[in-house]
Order: structure tokens, then sequence, then C-alpha cells
């Protein structure tokens, strides 16, 4: 079993209750819009990461995250990136991709807006975790808890953090 926490677009902000909620986690995986490489760096001097950059991102976070990110997990095959779309209206070139490398678990940021939903037509899970930083339109602060056991995500959690300010 892994225990994850799944965050997106920090800005380059870290607080307290995030690195509290990254402490309780096996792995930490964010789809992107980091901020600053200083993020990275506090995040994987406490847990293993697995990240992509987003559009916001610099060279110096391009040059320790990919921009398109597939991994094996307990058995669950997942796919990163930051902007991704929503079934059933991905971005540009993301369906050709699930279609040539089927996932189950396909993870994105950038909207600012936490959803998780079903995409019958490819058969998988879409997340994203919403936004963990300040910048942007969003009010509520937000990442996604889950475990991965034996291929499936369990105790699926929304966590909402302190809000703007």
């Amino acid at each position: 079993m892994k225990k994850v926490l799944l965050m997106s677009d920090t800005h380059s902000y870290l607080d307290e209750q995030l690195m509290e909620y990254v402490q309780q986690a096996d792995e930490v995986w964010h789809a992107g819009d980091v901020g600053h490489a200083k993020v990275l760096d506090a995040l994987m001097a406490v847990k293993p990461l697995r990240g992509v950059y987003g559009n916001i991102d610099n060279q110096e976070v391009r040059m320790m995250l990919p921009e398109v990110l597939t991994f094996s997990v307990e058995g669950l095959r997942v796919h990163m990136r930051h902007i991704g779309g929503y079934p059933p209206r991905y971005a540009r070139g993301v369906t050709e991709y699930l279609r040539s490398h089927p996932c189950d678990l396909f993870i994105c940021g950038h909207s600012h807006i936490l959803k998780v939903m079903r995409d019958q037509k490819h058969n998988l899970l879409h997340m994203n975790p919403g936004a963990a930083g300040k910048h942007g339109f969003h009010k509520q602060r937000t990442v996604l808890r889950f475990e991965i056991e034996a291929g499936a995500i369990q105790q699926l959690e929304a966590i909402e953090l302190m809000p703007r300010h």
C-alpha cells in the first residue's frame, strides 16, 4: 500500500499546514506550476517526489521535472501532465496519448479547480487536485490524498487547506 498526497499549482508557496500532510504521505505528487525549485527541494527533503512542470515554471524547475510523466505504483498505471483538460474535452494531444498509452489514473493541474471524475470512454479516473498555492483566482486551497493498493485507489480524500488571504 502506498499513501499519496497529490498537489498542483503551488506557485512557490508552501506552508506548515501543507507540510504536515506531506509528512503523512509515502510519496508526494506535484502536477505542475511549482513556481520555484525551492518548493521541490523542500518536498524532496521530506518525501519521495514525482511531478511534472507547468506553464509558469522556469528553466530550473523544467530541468528537475519532465513535462509528461507515466509510471506505475502498486499495479496502478498513472499518467500526469500539467495541462490536460477534462473528459471528454481533453487538451490537444491528450486523447491520442491516452489511446496509445492506456492508464488507470490521469492527473493534471492548471485549472485551480479540484475535480475527480470517471472517464468511461478511456476507462480511467481523472484527478485534478485544485491549487495548493495562493496565486490565482481560487478562494480555497486544496490537495488530494489517497492510498493505492493492488492497482486500486482507496480512501480518496479532498483536503481543504487554510484559505488564501
